[in-house]
């Protein structure tokens, strides 16, 4: 697998990505900024380097499994890991701009 086709792979996990969202907040988590890292192996498989907005969020496993599933949908990807990590503490201002004036921090 080349550049062009991991990027495009990436491309279409962000896009995938942007349709999950914390039943508690009307914006997905990507936008959120809780997607730290999205990484494809030439082999195809993923992972994916997320947080939450709150250490015990009550949907944590909800969250967890519907981007599992969802990235694990994705043409191109064999399989997906995703690892909850708590570093770098997630906050308002990872949030894209889109997503502040969604929640009225702009």
């Amino acid at each position: 697998m080349d550049t062009n086709d991991k990027l495009a792979i990436e491309e279409r996990i962000v896009k995938m990505l942007k349709t999950v969202y914390d039943p508690e907040i009307p914006v997905n988590i990507y936008d959120l900024g809780l997607v730290y890292k999205v990484d494809v192996q030439d082999n195809g498989e993923t992972t994916i380097d997320m947080t939450l907005t709150a250490p015990n969020c009550p949907a944590a496993d909800f969250i967890m499994e519907d981007v599992r599933q969802k990235v694990d949908s994705v043409e191109g990807v064999k399989g997906a890991t995703v690892n909850l990590v708590f570093e770098p503490e997630w906050n308002k201002d990872m949030m894209s701009e889109e997503a502040k004036l969604e929640l009225g921090f702009l």
